[in-house]
């Protein structure tokens, strides 16, 4: 394959919503020592090479990708609130992934209205997030919303991502009658 063939390729796949801000791996996060070592409220610095308080992790020098990982780890794992603590140290506020984990750590917790806000909002700044669109879709199915769970199933697929976990899950979840608790 020629260099210009070879860069358009990978354009094009860069381009992909599977690329995009929104894209999630579709594995569950790997435990870390965030969930195997560090006690409830805590989160593993690796500068430090120890357990901190998740109350204090904007001193870390951890970016937002790293942040991330953390949340998803602890969301993963049901400690939600320490995820939520965590969401609050991200240097980009405006990052959709944010919000769609407040609403996810939010609805785990059980106030839905105030995670529905949180999915529109991560929705608002990137509409072709479909893990937002995925979990908002699973509590909308959760409160008895079925049409409001296939809109957000079709909106998935509009996106170009009916390959992806997050439409397989709401899928399942609408073909089941129910949510899985992840």
């Amino acid at each position: 394959m020629n260099g210009i063939l070879k860069t358009s390729a990978i354009l094009a796949l860069l381009a992909t919503p599977a690329f995009s801000v929104g894209s999630d791996d579709n594995d569950k996060p790997a435990k870390t020592e965030t969930t195997t070592e560090c006690e409830e409220g805590q989160v593993w610095d690796e500068d430090k090479e120890e357990c901190v308080s998740a109350e204090n992790i904007e001193e870390s020098n951890l970016s937002d990708d790293q942040l991330y990982k953390i949340v998803r780890e602890l969301a993963y794992d049901g400690q939600f609130l320490t995820s939520l603590r965590v969401l609050d140290a991200f240097a980009d506020q405006n990052d959709p992934r944010v919000w769609n984990y407040k609403g996810f750590n939010t609805r785990n917790l059980g106030d839905t209205d105030a995670a529905f806000a949180y999915y529109e909002k991560a929705i608002a700044l990137d509409p072709g997030y479909s893990l937002a669109r995925s979990y908002y879709g699973q509590g909308l199915l959760k409160s008895g919303n079925k049409a409001g769970a296939y809109q957000q199933l079709a909106m998935i697929a509009e996106n170009g991502d009916r390959d992806s976990w997050a439409f397989k899950s709401l899928q399942t979840a609408l073909d089941k009658g129910r949510v899985a608790n992840y």
